[in-house]
């Protein structure tokens, strides 16, 4: 089913279709979600909804303890993955030109943006356009984006809505032309602009939603509960020392009448009758308990998230070896290979919009050179650098690794190209 069909079929052939594709029941509930997840990171927490309460006749504002777990996970995991930029890898005519391509579009930077959204919001959204001859990507925000699927589940066109000087804007993608619409001015809904798009419909980044094949779920969702009951336990074990750890005096007995304490005494006490007592009574609280549950639960949240022991400080890393440091991160390192999954099926299809772009600016790329284009991650493992040296030169001393693939795995190269390039002229094969 076609973009025509669809419309005629759907939406009963109306002009203004992707009106009633917004307000669609199954794209508010996804958009409301990235928001409820945007507001969460934000700060609006379960244990922040507290109402203030009556205690002792006065009115109490209850304590509140607020965790920003969520955020740090969602830090950990892009930087574990991407914190060290991907390198392109292939035929050096094709990546000459893609890496002119990423440092001009500034692809780094959009690449880090979109797998946050991915664990965030479970959707990510990726636009490649020209701009002044030069090809860069928008990240389109993920509670604008509107894909349509047709019944085969590929997408046929793309809406992106959006509320800006008191109107709606609808920007609506098909496949070789871009319309935007708007009621600005209130003169109703029209056509504001039209173009030509070159590069095809937006990429949809997404992970597996076990009950929605066409788009993902915010990883969020997996761990938010254990942190709202470790928010509301340390809120109410703070509470405790206010509230009900505010002992109460309590005499058991007479007390002598008389002219009570001299006045000269420094300090003060009470003059009680025999087998009297006087005592301060108080709520008893085992902090053994509180602590075991709330051990359990951090612990909890490391193991569903994810997330080295170690980037919460629960586990002691003093006389770690190598293999020791390899296993506390066995499971982020499982995690990102995950996340590496859905980030590299869309820029592969990144790559070939890209390629296309630069075939019509007179750039020409056999099959070969197409097909040896690759990706290849850069985990932010803890690794002992001199190993990975002692290891490279041994590999070099036997002819099993060539130069550049000696410093595109080194350590302390960052560009490896621009240092192949200075060896080269240092040893005199080359002219400066």
């Amino acid at each position: 089913m076609n973009l025509t069909e669809y419309i005629e079929v759907v939406h009963n052939g109306n002009q203004f279709w992707f009106l009633e594709e917004v307000k669609d029941y199954g794209n508010q509930k996804r958009v409301l979600d990235t928001i409820s997840i945007k507001k969460y990171l934000s700060g609006e927490h379960k244990v922040t909804q507290k109402v203030v309460e009556n205690y002792n006749g006065k009115p109490y504002e209850q304590r509140v303890v607020m965790l920003q777990y969520g955020k740090l996970i969602v830090n950990l995991e892009s930087s574990h993955l991407l914190k060290n930029p991907l390198t392109l890898v292939g035929k050096d005519n094709i990546i000459t030109e893609m890496n002119k391509v990423y440092k001009k579009g500034k692809y780094d930077n959009t690449d880090f943006t979109l797998l946050t959204n991915l664990i965030k919001y479970g959707n990510a959204y990726e636009y490649v356009y020209v701009e002044d001859n030069v090809i860069k990507s928008k990240v389109i925000n993920t509670e604008n984006s509107y894909p349509v699927y047709n019944d085969e589940n590929v997408m046929i066109a793309f809406v992106e809505y959006y509320e800006t000087l008191n109107a709606e804007w609808y920007v609506v993608y098909t496949q070789d032309k871009v319309y935007k619409y708007s009621n600005v001015g209130r003169e109703g809904m029209r056509l504001v602009k039209e173009s030509k798009n070159l590069s095809g419909l937006p990429i949809h980044y997404h992970n597996i939603d076990e009950l929605n094949y066409s788009y993902g779920k915010s990883d969020l969702h997996d761990f938010i509960n254990i942190i709202d009951s470790m928010e509301d336990l340390l809120s109410k074990f703070s509470d405790s020392f206010y509230k009900f750890h505010n002992p109460i005096p309590v005499v058991i007995g007479q007390e002598l009448k008389g002219n009570g304490i001299n006045q000269n005494v420094v300090g003060g006490g009470l003059i009680l009758d025999d087998n009297s007592d006087f005592k301060l009574v108080s709520n008893k609280l085992n902090h053994d308990a509180f602590e075991t549950i709330y051990k359990t639960l951090k612990q909890e949240l490391i193991n569903i998230a994810s997330i080295p022991s170690v980037s919460l400080n629960a586990t002691d890393v003093s006389n770690l070896s190598e293999t020791s440091m390899k296993i506390l991160y066995q499971l982020a390192d499982i995690k990102a290979s995950i996340n590496e999954k859905y980030l590299r099926d869309g820029l592969e299809q990144r790559f070939e919009k890209i390629i296309a772009l630069l075939e019509k600016n007179g750039k020409n790329f056999s099959d070969e050179d197409e097909e040896s284009l690759d990706i290849v991650f850069h985990y932010a493992r803890p690794v002992n650098e001199k190993d990975v040296i002692e290891n490279l030169v041994k590999l070099s001393e036997i002819n099993a690794i060539s130069k550049e693939s000696v410093l595109d795995i080194a350590p302390y190269i960052t560009n490896s190209k621009t240092e192949l390039e200075r060896i080269r002229v240092e040893s005199g094969i080359v002219e400066e």
